[in-house]
């Protein structure tokens, strides 16, 4: 059994998915990319598709039976990457449409930093998740995560705008190897939460 496959189409044709895609693509042709309201969807909408996802297999006792037949590593990776490609697909595209529908100065936007952003804050929901198996943290924790960074970069670090989550999509200063860098700072958090990741659920596996 392809546990990544699986978890991937689950994840992508899931209520969730189509739901966040639907709430993104209003965000956006309401208010717009530059918008207050859509900064802040990202890290919330990103959990939607699949964060809690260790939650409903470990609950609904659904793991027992599928863990035999993946394998442990399988098990945990797949879970983690599909949280996160599907979480960072449902913000790019949404913006993907906006842009090719609607245009603008917005034109210029860089849909890869749009996609790692997105999904960077569903591995970080996923992580709570898995830490707490909450749904409630899941969903909010990146959120409260993402708007403590705004409110330390605002009131507290103008300087330090590496900070700022609002520049990994949306840079307006200049970067150190202009946005690969962003890409790369980010790529590691991902990197980071994955290994924080298996290292939960393999020892939640191994308690069960």
């Amino acid at each position: 059994m392809n546990s990544f496959e699986t978890d991937l189409s689950r994840a992508f044709t899931g209520v969730n998915f189509i739901a966040g895609f639907l709430i993104e693509c209003m965000i956006l042709y309401r208010f717009g990319f530059d918008s207050e309201l859509f900064q802040i969807s990202v890290p919330v909408l990103a959990s939607f598709p699949y964060s809690t996802a260790w939650i409903n297999d470990y609950q609904s006792g659904f793991l027992k039976e599928y863990l035999p037949r993946c394998g442990k590593k399988a098990y945990i990776l797949g879970k983690f990457l599909s949280c996160g490609i599907s979480g960072g697909s449902l913000i790019s595209t949404a913006c993907f449409f906006y842009l090719h529908t609607k245009g603008g100065e917005e034109e210029t936007l860089n849909l890869l930093l749009v996609f790692l952003s997105g999904m960077l804050w569903a591995v970080v929901a996923a992580l709570l998740a898995a830490a707490s198996d909450s749904r409630y943290v899941a969903y909010g924790g990146s959120f409260v995560l993402y708007y403590v960074l705004i409110i330390i970069y605002e009131r507290h670090f103008k300087t330090l705008y590496c900070l700022y989550p609002v520049e990994w999509f949306a840079p307006k200063h200049l970067w150190v190897f202009n946005d690969m860098g962003i890409s790369l700072m980010c790529g590691g958090f991902v990197w980071i939460c994955g290994i924080a990741y298996y290292g939960i659920l393999e020892y939640r596996i191994e308690m069960l």
